[in-house]
């Protein structure tokens, strides 16, 4: 039996290209969610909600592919940090978590379109902010601008700067893709990733 194509329900070149890691062929497509958070919605359900919506919003135009859909939130003590959008609530962010230890959980969908099936898996990466200055901040933000980016850090560019330590099962999955966690996924649907 053919294996079904993969498509990466994402327009981030970073998640494209932690997928393309793998070296199995993938088509991409923009799953044009709506990411706002619910009211009083725990992070963790934030991120696979999300992560699912993204799947499923592309099933239609590939009803026989396996749909691949990530999020990621970040929290601390309670209070939830998504994409900030803008300049002044990245820096907002970034003071909040300046010397704390901040969770960024990653929800991962693996949908089989033709069966409406869904697999979802959770990641979690504790990241620890250094002291940073309101002067680093700034440069920061100036240069990297990460306003797409859940929690305005940017680990796989500039925002490696800003942390002090990762503590997580998977590094790809604070990047936005838990590639550990998506091959265990691929191998449930009969994928050979070796």
């Amino acid at each position: 039996m053919p294996t079904p194509p993969l498509v990466l329900a994402s327009t981030s070149p970073f998640r494209r290209e932690l997928l393309a890691r793998l070296g199995l062929p993938f088509a991409v497509a923009d799953p044009a969610v709506d990411e706002t958070l619910l009211p009083g919605e725990k992070p963790e359900t934030s991120a696979l909600r999300l992560s699912e919506a993204k799947a499923r919003a592309v099933a239609t135009r590939y009803p026989t592919a396996l749909i691949i859909g990530s999020d990621q939130v970040a929290s601390l003590d309670g209070r939830v940090f998504g994409k900030p959008g803008n300049h002044a609530n990245a820096k907002r962010q970034l003071q909040a978590m300046r010397g704390r230890q901040v969770s960024f959980f990653t929800g991962l969908c693996l949908l089989d379109a033709g069966s409406g099936r869904a697999h979802l898996r959770g990641v979690p990466t504790v990241v620890t902010f250094r002291a940073l200055t309101d002067d680093e901040i700034e440069g920061y933000l100036r240069k990297e601008q990460p306003y797409n980016c859940a929690g305005s850090a940017r680990s796989e560019g500039l925002g490696i700067a800003l942390i002090a330590r990762i503590d997580g099962e998977d590094p790809n999955a604070l990047i936005g893709l838990p590639l550990i966690a998506l091959c265990d996924l691929l191998r449930i649907e009969k994928v050979a990733v070796c």
